[in-house]
Formats: structure tokens, C-alpha cells, sequence
């Protein structure tokens, strides 16, 4: 028995039904959502859209990092996205703690992440002004590519749209 047996399992169910061979890797619907790691959050059911419609970018916070931003220009000059939703959420967890908080905690356990930038989130609306605007002023994306934010209420499913 091992650790993935479960999801092998589960795996081999979803296999026997596949039909997601004739997607591409294109966005079909030319978006790119930048989202928060945390499971409650659906991002293809939360907006309505299925398997290849959409990029989407998990991050803890849903924080637009250098990473983030080298995958959006591959999906804007690769993939066919023309258009960027960053999505943050409700009681999201790094925005209860500091970076010095996760060294603190980490340190305690013996691992010294003292070398990590965490993106951890004092003010969640701040944070995501700030990220909108980084989008939008690279100038490896193409300028005027439509960039919104909102906030998933992760106990109402809602988007709270953020205007910048």
C-alpha cells in the first residue's frame, strides 16, 4: 500500500470515461485565472466553464510572483489567452500571517526558510490592486489586455468584483 494508492485508483475510474482527448492546449475561452491554492475554491464551476476553457494559476494567495508572470506570457503568446482574472478569496489563510511568521514556524521545526519570499497578504485589497497593476504594466504582455479582479467569497461562492 502506498501513500497515492487512492487517487491511482480514482484515476483509473476517470480513465475508463475520458473524454477530454480532443482538447487542445489552447484556452478556448482566451482566459487565464490566477487563483489561490486553497481546495475550496473551484475555479472552473465558480465561473462557469469546463475542462479547456481556461488557464488556470494556483499560487498560495493567488499572488501575481514572477512565476505567475512568466506563465501568463506564455499563455498570452502560446496558449491563446487574451484576457486575465486575478481571484483571491475570503479567509484566506496567508492572510493571517506574515512572511515573518512562516520563518518563525518553520525555523521551530528545524527548516530555515529564511531565502523564501512567502507573498503573505496584511491587506487582501491592497495585495490585489497591486497585482492587477503589475499585470498590466509589463511590458512583456500586450499592452490594454483585459485584467480584472474579484474576490471568491469562499462561504457564498460570490464574486465580489474589485474595480482599479
Amino acid at each position: 500500500m502506498t501513500a497515492f494508492d487512492d487517487l491511482l485508483a480514482a484515476n483509473a475510474d476517470y480513465a475508463r470515461d475520458f473524454g477530454g482527448s480532443a482538447l487542445t492546449g489552447r484556452a478556448a475561452r482566451g482566459l487565464a485565472v490566477v487563483t489561490c491554492m486553497d481546495s475550496r475554491i473551484d475555479p472552473l464551476a465558480a465561473l462557469g466553464l469546463k475542462p479547456g476553457d481556461a488557464k488556470i494559476l494556483r499560487n498560495a494567495g493567488a499572488r501575481v510572483t514572477d512565476d505567475v508572470l512568466r506563465t501568463l506570457i506564455l499563455a498570452v503568446y502560446l496558449l491563446g489567452v487574451d484576457r486575465v482574472l486575478v481571484m483571491p478569496h475570503t479567509d484566506c489563510g496567508v492572510t493571517k500571517v506574515t512572511d515573518a511568521d512562516v520563518h518563525k514556524i518553520t525555523l521551530d521545526r528545524g527548516v530555515d526558510t529564511r531565502s523564501l519570499e512567502f507573498h503573505t497578504v496584511p491587506d487582501q485589497d491592497a495585495a490585489l490592486r497591486r497585482d492587477l497593476t503589475r499585470i498590466r504594466t509589463s511590458p512583456f504582455l500586450p499592452a490594454g489586455i483585459p485584467v480584472g479582479g474579484a474576490i471568491y467569497d469562499v462561504r457564498s461562492g460570490r464574486l465580489l468584483p474589485v474595480d482599479v
